[in-house]
This record gives C-alpha cells, structure tokens and sequence, in this order.
C-alpha cells in the first residue's frame, strides 16, 4: 500500500467534483509547470505581472472573477504549491473585482472584468485601516458628495497590490457611525498615493495607501449608498475557504519535499525515513493533510450549494487548513535540518509564505469567534 501524493484533487478529497473542475486542475498544472514553477522563487513587481498575465492567459482568472468557489479553491491550491506570490496575485483578481462581480454596474463590469480576467489590469481592494482590522465597521475613510462627483479622504493599510493595482474597491464612510455608514467605490489609480510599501516576511506587493481628495464620478459607487458593509463581506465570505485550499497546496508540496528528503539523507547508515520519529512526522502531516483538504471542499461545495452553514464551514474550513498547513510546513523545515532553513530552499519559503495565511481575511482568532456565535445562537 503507496500513498500517492499525485492524486486529483477530487480523487483525494472524495468528493463528487464535476469534469470541469478536473478539466480545471489538469489546466492549472500545466500552466504553473510551464510559467510558475521556474519562478517560484521570485518575488519582485515584475515576477508578480508576468504571474498574473500567464494566470490569465491560461484561462485560471475565469473562476476568481465568476466568484466560483469551487474553481477558486483548485486554482489557489495548485497555484499556492508552486508560489506565494502567484496565489496572493489570482486571489486578488478575485478580491479586488469581487464586489464588482456581485454589486457592479454594467458599466462597471464592461469596464474592468476581461481586463481583470486576462490578467491584463491588476486589482486591489481597499478594507483595513490603521484602526480598522478586524473590526470593519470601525472604518474612517470618509467619502463626501460634491455634486456629480464623490471626494475620499482617508488611509487603507496592509492592501495587497498597494501601488501596482489599477483600481481600488474602496469602502469608506458616506453615513453615520458603524456598519450602516459604510458604501463601496470603484477607484482608479490615478486617485491613490502610495505612501509605503511593506516590507514582510514573505515579500509581495503591500503597503499602505492614502486618498487625499481623490474625486471619482457620482456612478463610481459600487451597489447603493450605505451597502459597503454588506459588499465587503459578501466578497470576503466567497474567498476565505480558499484560503484554506491555498493552504492545502503549501501543505501538500512542504510533504512532498519532506517526503523525498526522508528517503534521500541518510544518517548512521540508514536513510533518515527509517526513523521512526521521522515516519512519525510524516503520518501526523499527511492526517493533517487529508483533513484539511477535506473540510476545505466540505465548505466549498456547501457554499455553491447555498447551504445555510456554508459561512460556519468557511470559517471552520480557514482556520483548521491553515493552521494545520503551519504544522505540516513547519515538520518539514525539521525534517530538512539546516538546509530547511537555508534561504532559498522550498520549506524556507514555504514556512515564510504560510505565515500570513493564518492572519488575513480573518484570524484565526475571529474565526472561532464566528464558529461559537453560531454554536451559542
């Protein structure tokens, strides 16, 4: 008996997912083989747009703009074993057209969703504020109306794309205070400064953004005046199991490297796999594994399917994949010894790049939050 770490995704998951989904995978190997794999140590502005562009090109945006979670949830995980900043790149195509796909004008989507789908125009979406994480109707932003147009004042912090986007979904405030005061704008680039980008652990295009005056056109409004809040959440509930599915690709690729290591170095004579803590490490990860992939697409078919726990799964589904990627990640780089954390290797950047998984759209912290309200309704 082999395990084989080669499986489909829907083989190994055991759940009926359809021909085009498989037709997706098969897609989706190809391209990262071809366009992905040879950089995957890459993580410069330029590295970022020819991702994007080959992403597109292949036809893998289709799912991230169409808001299907399913196809998302194949692309990010075949995507996310082969590079970070490939993933960061598709998921955001998704995040940033999102509340577009979902609240957006004709004229809107007209304007943006080829470019967005062909990974020929980059997007962002601007939530987080300097006192505003977490805790979204906090936002401060502030957007007026001055006749036809909307004037925004205001600083987004942690955006993902920061100064290479060519649009923003911004939410700020037209209203009073909480989460009613809150409605969603399309932005150009042209209407945002850059102030500062991050400099982080497992390096990709962020930082901190200011709209100081930026006028947009009274129809730049994304759905109706005092929806922002409904908009955000709505875009971020269709992408937080797919952060678990990306999750699921660290995780899988860090066993792979594991598994070769163990049968490859020997030590006192014998290869190091021999080893009894050694195959211990290796079982609790392929555990892990299964059981992150599984609840992943537990919350991802539930989601398509409309059913009404499809949030709770998400939240259980983010939280426990990526979680359990940090552990089987981290096994990996001790399998490796030295050389795991040696900068260059695939564990080292793997243990950078899973790190943020466990903090954005939505910490681990606030997922048990939503998982015991719903318990406790």
């Amino acid at each position: 008996m082999k395990v084989d770490l080669e499986r489909p995704i829907a083989d190994d998951a055991g759940i009926a997912l359809g021909d085009e989904y498989r037709a997706l995978e098969a897609r989706a190997r190809a391209v990262v083989a071809e366009h992905i794999l040879p950089r995957e140590h890459e993580e410069s502005d330029e590295a970022a747009f020819a991702m994007t562009a080959a992403l597109g090109q292949g036809g893998l945006l289709d799912a991230c703009v169409d808001l299907d979670v399913v196809g998302i949830c194949v692309v990010r995980e075949v995507v996310g074993a082969a590079s970070g900043l490939a993933d960061s790149m598709a998921a955001l195509q998704g995040l940033g057209y999102g509340p577009l796909a979902l609240y957006g004008s004709a004229a809107q989507k007209a304007a943006w969703r080829e470019k967005v789908r062909l990974g020929q125009a980059i997007a962002a979406i601007g939530i987080t504020e300097p006192e505003a994480g977490s805790d979204v109707g906090a936002i401060a932003t502030t957007a007026v109306r001055d006749g036809d147009h909307w004037v925004l004042n205001g600083t987004k912090r942690y955006i993902t794309n920061a100064g290479i986007a060519d649009f923003y979904s911004v939410i700020a405030r037209t209203g009073g205070p909480g989460p009613k005061g809150l409605s969603a704008f399309l932005v150009p680039k042209d209407q945002v400064r850059l102030v500062e980008r991050y400099h982080l652990v497992a390096p990709h295009p962020c930082g901190e953004i200011a709209l100081e005056n930026a006028r947009v056109p009274a129809d730049a409004l994304i759905g109706a005046e005092g929806e922002g809040f409904k908009v955000a959440m709505r875009t971020l509930d269709h992408f937080r199991t797919t952060v678990g599915a990306a999750s699921v690709g660290m995780a899988t690729r860090a066993l792979k490297e594991a598994v070769a290591r163990a049968k490859a170095r020997s030590q006192f004579g014998s290869p190091i796999g021999k080893f009894q803590q050694i195959g211990a490490l290796l079982a609790d990860s392929w555990t892990e594994l299964l059981a992150a992939r599984l609840l992943v697409y537990r919350a991802a078919t539930a989601h398509a399917a409309e059913d009404p726990q499809a949030g709770l799964y998400s939240s259980a589904a983010k939280m426990y994949a990526t979680e359990a990627a940090q552990r089987i990640i981290d096994r990996a780089v001790q399998i490796h010894g030295g050389d795991g954390v040696r900068q260059g290797s695939v564990v080292e950047r793997l243990y950078r790049e899973i790190r943020s998984l466990r903090i954005y759209e939505g910490t681990t912290e606030i997922q048990k939050v939503v998982m015991s309200r719903g318990l406790l309704a």
